[in-house]
C-alpha cells in the first residue's frame, strides 16, 4: 500500500506544508487538529465545542483514509489552560471511552491563534478483520 495524503481542503495545509492525515500502510497519522468548525467556518469560544470539533475533523480524516475511530491507538492533547482539562476530558470520555487509546495531555503556553484552546493529534492502526 502506498502513502496517501488526506486533506480538509484548507489552504493553510498547502501554505504550511502539511496534510490533515497521512495514511501509510496499516497506520494513519492525523496532524494536530484544532477546534475549527468547517461547517460554519468559525472557531467556537469554549473548549467543549472545540474538542468536539477536533474529534469530528479527526473522524472525517480517518474515514476518508479507510479507518474508524476504534482504530485509534494513540492521542496527544494540547491545552492552553489547565482549567479546561475537565471539560475537555468529558468530551474525550464521550468519544474515546470504549476505545481507550494511550494518551498524553500537555499544557502549552499558546497555540497558533489565541482563540485556539485545544489541539489533538491521533495515530490509528487498522485492525485485522
Amino acid at each position: 500500500m502506498s502513502r496517501r495524503l488526506i486533506s480538509t481542503g484548507s489552504p493553510f495545509e498547502k501554505t504550511a506544508g502539511y496534510s490533515r492525515a497521512v495514511i501509510d500502510g496499516e497506520f494513519a497519522f492525523v496532524a494536530g487538529t484544532t477546534g475549527y468548525d468547517y461547517t460554519t467556518m468559525t472557531m467556537p469560544s469554549d473548549v467543549t465545542s472545540q474538542s468536539r470539533n477536533c474529534f469530528k475533523t479527526i473522524e472525517a480524516a480517518l474515514k476518508e483514509g479507510g479507518f474508524e475511530m476504534a482504530d485509534i491507538v494513540r492521542v496527544t492533547y494540547y491545552l492552553t489552560n489547565i482549567k479546561d482539562a475537565d471539560a475537555h476530558f468529558a468530551v474525550c470520555g464521550e468519544v474515546l471511552g470504549e476505545i481507550r487509546p494511550a494518551a498524553t495531555l500537555l499544557v502549552v503556553s499558546a497555540l497558533y491563534k489565541p482563540e485556539m484552546k485545544v489541539e489533538i493529534e491521533a495515530t490509528a492502526k487498522r485492525r485485522s478483520a
